[in-house]
């Protein structure tokens, strides 16, 4: 099972002040902010900007954990391309009840050594997700083994502290051997099947998955532990087989927000938990201003005095196929900047840009032209209920900013998925829960029950409009998707159609155009502009899956 999530809700609880709702310029093409009800600037028209390769994946610990085979095909049903899951390290090797010191029946990079029900839960969701045609992605992460953890950790546990990059190696490399398409379980009668997408550790800049984040002088120790676990990781993915070239394997997985090292330790009731960009350059040796650090400057954090090796010395972090980050919000629309202390080093959805320009900046330090694609691979949005949280919104917020989300980053290139994490909330409970599923908790007798929230229509077949007021005379662009509508086009080899519907007040639905998609060129997505005759209401309409789907609806005002 995944690490308990208890301190993940302080985060943004405790961490973000009450932010000004402002409207910043984003390279993502913004056509305003604050929800599609806005009278916003028109967006860009022209579609070669966009990104129409746009990835979906999506993240449901709970239930594929309880029923993998159950879970990929409800999210397939839902049009998902990629479902992501994680290997803890210290849950594989848990029957060895955590020694101080390494088994001796243990051949770290042997994954026949390890206890087979350490791998069970894997191996079940690996052959599902195959067995399905979904591809799996996981990311390799902590807790780590006793045994594995560096000097000074005291009594922690699950333990994350000082992880040893030469072990850490080992276990990948017996990860990418048992799922290198050619490793057959004893007992078992064919191969696991083969996984080609990969990420290197969960929120390395967040205290509860890496420690310590700074030593006692506020210098930063996160991001040296994680490069030296990535760099090892590399090593084990590209020795048994997973490289760049037949394989995505993407690093960071940052947590959105954080404080900056030199203030972390101040307020002892959080988890500490490093800024993300400050983090990054950090991890990439350079100053405020990007410049190599040298000298003393770079070994105080754990850096090499010289920068001359450091690009042929770190090949993943100029050669991944991406950094994936966590894009969280805060409870605020996408295009809504999140402020506070710290907040110039956030990743929020709408600082992305931030996060392209840093990545790249850090590279032409080393004289690299790398451009990192941007992967989000976890987000979502808190609500409320059930939920009462300062970061939570309604649902029905919920399910426009999601949308919102969705465009923005179909129309940046450089960012190559759409994540949603949680298919269902954990429970119902009030207080730390992590409630961004698109139902709502339907009880602990059936952990695949619960009531549709808003956000379920809105994932389903997202709408969105970037400015909804107009005149009779100009038309609203209409942006949208049948996120299964690929899947209906190869399953039934017909043409997939999605109605754009108005109504105007107390009126009933038509089909004002009909879309044909192209799943080959825009996968599920459409983007075109429509005038409409009055005010009143818009949705899509889609039949392609055996019953009428239809997306939120969108009022608009006419004059």
């Amino acid at each position: 099972m995944k690490p308990a999530d208890h301190a993940r809700r302080r985060r943004f609880l405790g961490r973000i002040l009450p932010v000004a709702i402002i409207c910043a310029g984003l390279s993502v093409a913004l056509a305003g902010c604050g929800g599609s009800n806005a009278h916003t600037a028109p967006a860009s028209t022209h579609a070669a900007s966009s990104n129409s390769s746009l990835m979906s994946i999506f993240g449901s610990d709970t239930q594929l954990n309880a029923n993998p085979a159950r879970t990929i095909g409800i999210l397939k049903g839902l049009g998902v391309q990629v479902v992501r899951t994680s290997i803890f390290w210290a849950n594989v090797l848990s029957n060895y009840t955590y020694p101080t010191r390494r088994p001796a029946q243990l051949k770290p990079t042997d994954p026949g050594s390890y206890p087979a029900q350490g791998w069970a839960l894997p191996d079940k969701i690996d052959r599902a997700a195959a067995a399905a045609g979904v591809p799996l992605f996981v990311t390799i992460t902590g807790p780590i083994p006793v045994w594995a953890a560096g000097p000074g950790r005291g009594t922690q546990f699950p333990v994350t502290w000082k992880p040893s990059p030469a072990a850490f190696g080992d276990f990948v490399r017996a990860v990418g051997t048992r799922y290198s398409g050619h490793y057959t379980p004893s007992g078992q009668r064919t191969p696991l099947p083969r996984i080609h997408f990969w990420s290197i550790w969960n929120e390395p800049n967040y205290g509860s998955r890496l420690t310590p984040q700074v030593n006692s002088g506020g210098q930063p120790v996160s991001p040296q532990l994680y490069r030296g676990l990535v760099a090892a990781a590399w090593k084990g993915l590209q020795g048994t087989g997973h490289t760049t070239r037949t394989d995505t394997i993407l690093i960071g997985e940052t947590a959105p927000f954080g404080v900056e090292p030199a203030h972390i330790g101040a307020n002892h009731k959080v988890v500490p938990e490093m800024v993300p960009l400050a983090f990054i350059r950090a991890l990439y040796c350079v100053d405020p201003s990007f410049r190599p650090l040298r000298g003393s400057a770079a070994t105080r954090i754990g850096c090499p005095a010289s920068s001359s090796g450091f690009k042929a010395g770190n090949p993943a972090l100029f050669s991944a196929s991406g950094w994936a980050v966590h894009p969280y919000t805060g409870g605020k629309a996408p295009s809504a900047p999140v402020t506070g202390p710290g907040s110039a080093d956030f990743t929020s959805f709408a600082a992305l840009p931030r996060l392209e320009s840093t990545l790249d900046r850090a590279a032409r330090a080393y004289g690299s032209n790398a451009k990192l694609s941007i992967y989000s691979t976890e987000f979502g949005f808190l609500t409320n209920p059930p939920n009462p949280g300062t970061t939570t919104v309604s649902p029905q917020n919920a399910a426009i900013y999601m949308n919102e989300a969705e465009y923005l980053s179909w129309r940046n290139p450089r960012i190559r998925s759409f994540n949603q994490y949680e298919l269902i909330d954990p429970s119902a409970s009030r207080h730390g829960n992590f409630d961004t599923g698109l139902k709502f908790y339907g009880g602990s007798h059936d952990v695949f029950a619960g009531r549709p929230k808003p956000s379920f229509n809105a994932y389903r077949m997202p709408l969105w409009l970037p400015k909804t007021r107009a005149t009779r005379q100009t038309r609203l662009q209409v942006w949208g998707c049948a996120r299964a509508a690929p899947l209906a086009a190869r399953t039934t080899r017909r043409q997939q159609r999605v109605q754009i519907q108005f109504a105007p007040a107390h009126g009933h639905y038509r089909t004002v155009r009909t879309m044909t998609l192209n799943p080959a060129k825009q996968g599920c997505y459409f983007n075109t502009f429509v005038r409409f005759p009055r005010s009143g209401t818009v949705r899509l309409a889609w039949s392609g899956a055996g019953a009428v789907q239809y997306s939120r609806t969108q009022a608009i005002s006419i004059h």
